[in-house]
């Protein structure tokens, strides 16, 4: 009995496909097994961790035991901002207030008690820029999440997060290579994402390994 070769019609043969592995978009390892890939758990280069006490951050913060916890805020991939509906409830509860004021100033004129005038005018006067200050700053702050959400969204969504040890890594190496700290990882995707600023101060305070970052083209990253 004699075995044949088959040929594609330019005369190659065909590539082998089985057995050989290949790489996920999140940077895991796959076999190729018939045809269909069989994903290989991700490794934590903390404490080699893997297996089901690997999972994505996205996994991990979706888990209601992390949302009690606490661990699904330490690991946010941005800062929560006012929605807009709250914004203007906040500019109408300002508004209500600063006619409070104007109502008693108003008041004092008619009764002929100036200190009634004197304090409803510097408390109108106070309630409106008060609530003017506020508004701005929670549209400043939204848009500013807005803004850096992209950049956000392509660092923290491949990120793993390991249970054994508490890690956070990025199985492919990029755009950081090695394991960080819930609050290293928050620092690092928030201050490249712009929402320095807005990072706890517990978390500023936090020191991010010596190692160069590198983005996906293997060029260092700011932080």
């Amino acid at each position: 009995m004699s075995t044949k070769k088959t040929e594609k019609p330019d005369g190659t043969h065909p590539e082998q496909t089985e057995g050989i592995p290949s790489q996920r978009f999140d940077g895991t390892r796959s076999e190729r097994t018939g045809g269909s890939p069989a994903p290989v758990a991700a490794v934590c280069p903390g404490c080699g961790g893997s297996g089901p006490s690997v999972r994505t951050v996205a996994e991990t913060c979706a888990d209601p035991e992390s949302r009690t916890g606490g661990l699904t805020d330490r690991l946010a991939r941005s800062p929560g901002v006012p929605s807009r509906f709250d914004t203007v409830l906040h500019f109408i509860e300002g508004m209500i207030l600063v006619a409070m004021g104007a109502y008693l100033a108003r008041s004092g004129l008619q009764n002929d008690k100036p200190v009634y005038t004197i304090a409803g005018c510097l408390l109108a006067v106070a309630l409106f820029v008060g609530t003017l200050a506020v508004v701005r700053g929670e549209l400043r702050e939204r848009k500013a999440v807005l803004r850096g959400e992209p950049r956000a969204e392509l660092l923290w969504r491949p990120a793993h997060h390991c249970s054994a040890c508490g890690a956070v890594f990025y199985p492919a190496g990029t755009p950081w290579q090695g394991a960080l700290t819930p609050e290293q990882f928050q620092k690092y995707v928030w201050t490249e994402a712009g929402y320095g600023r807005q990072l706890d101060k517990k978390v500023k305070d936090v020191a991010l390994p010596p190692a160069a970052p590198t983005g996906p083209g293997g060029t260092p990253d700011r932080a």
